[in-house]
């Protein structure tokens, strides 16, 4: 069971997760006078499917660009949100996730033009949630500035090691100075709104070097912190590297050592787990990432991006499982053609809803209630 909670962390907040309530089974909610915010709100999560370089142990729904076509995309994620809101008749989204990829190499202007966009069809609240996932090279920090001013009220920064060595083998694009430099700038504009990413599990990582790690980052992060283990993923640089005998990974009993050492680490600080992977002090919960959890709708633009919502728009009484193409350049040309890029649907019965009740509400501290309800 270790394994495979550890497996989930290092999945980490990855758009194709299966998410969805702790205590309530909602299935029809659009029929279900007693529950109407369930079906009048929901979160935004946005894919930005691009990287400069891909890292040594990644598998995810990311691609180096061939060219500079962020208008088009710019536009394109535009289009599906205006497509995706009318649809889902939504009037507020509470809270919005710019995901990737690595969306800080987009210009701050487009995330402003798709907050607008968002805007424009629904009710987002000034007080609404809005990260950014950053990584902290020099470029992203040179324009944290700005996001913030195009609406950004969260940076969730991609560090994952503050040992250069490290960085360098995982194939990481920015230095552990970087980083600190890097969250100091989203401190000084976000306070108590920045997350830390770090990851365990490493190569060639020791019991001791990662709780001298945690002590360091622990004088620089902010009031947020998700843990990921490191996992092997077929057909990525690592896990060839791996069973080439060239690289050495840390022991299963290692790494839930990791584990216990971080999260007695985290609670000495001031920090609550309220998630396998994620932890918080001052009451700086992802609220984001808790709309998933607790099984309110959410609806996911973009390459690859997974949505949990009833498309009431048209005529829809029941929550639907969406997934939108995986390949850029293919859902680039179905946004254009038809206004979204849906690839498949799935109406979600009672027993996956209760399945999704079970698996996304033992990820929180707060675990599951024996009393599940089901509303007609």
């Amino acid at each position: 069971m270790l394994k495979y909670i550890f497996r989930e962390v290092s999945r980490g907040f990855s758009p194709g997760l299966r998410r969805f309530s702790d205590v309530k089974v909602t299935e029809n909610v659009a029929k279900s006078p007693a529950f109407p915010h369930l079906i009048e709100q929901a979160s935004l999560y946005l894919h930005w499917p691009y990287c400069l370089r891909r890292c040594t142990y990644c598998n995810f729904n990311k691609y180096i660009p061939k060219e500079d076509n962020e208008d088009i995309m710019a536009k394109c994620l535009q289009r599906e949100t205006e497509t995706l809101l009318q649809l889902s008749q939504v009037s507020c989204i509470t809270s919005v996730f710019f995901g990737g990829g690595t969306p800080s190499l987009a210009h701050p202007s487009t995330i402003a033009k798709i907050l607008e966009t968002v805007s424009n069809q629904v009710y987002l609240s000034d007080e609404a949630e809005v990260t950014l996932e950053v990584n902290p090279t020099p470029v992203g920090m040179s324009k944290l500035k700005d996001f913030h001013f195009a609406g950004i009220n969260r940076f969730s920064i991609g560090v994952q090691s503050l040992q250069d060595e490290h960085l360098k083998s995982l194939g990481r694009d920015h230095s552990s100075l970087e980083v600190l430099q890097t969250l100091e700038e989203a401190r000084r504009l976000c306070p108590g709104g920045v997350s830390v990413d770090i990851m365990f599990g490493r190569p060639e990582q020791t019991i001791e070097s990662w709780s001298n790690e945690l002590s360091d980052m622990l004088r620089v992060c902010d009031d947020h912190v998700s843990l990921y283990q490191l996992t092997l993923e077929r057909g990525t640089q690592l896990f060839k590297q791996v069973h080439c005998g060239q690289v050495t990974m840390p022991t299963e009993e290692m790494t839930a050592e990791m584990y216990r050492c971080a999260r007695k680490t985290l609670q000495q600080h001031g920090f609550q787990q309220y998630e396998v992977s994620n932890f918080a002090k001052n009451n700086s919960q992802s609220r984001h990432n808790l709309s998933y959890w607790k099984g309110k709708q959410y609806i996911g633009v973009g390459p690859g991006a997974h949505g949990r919502f009833v498309p009431l728009g048209e005529g829809g009484d029941a929550r639907e499982a969406r997934t939108q193409t995986l390949e850029p350049d293919v859902w680039i040309r179905e946004v254009q053609q038809r206004g979204h890029g849906t690839r498949r649907r799935i109406q979600l019965g009672h027993l996956e809803l209760l399945e999704e009740v079970l698996v996304m509400g033992m990820r929180m501290t707060k675990g599951i209630n024996h009393k599940v309800k089901r509303t007609q």
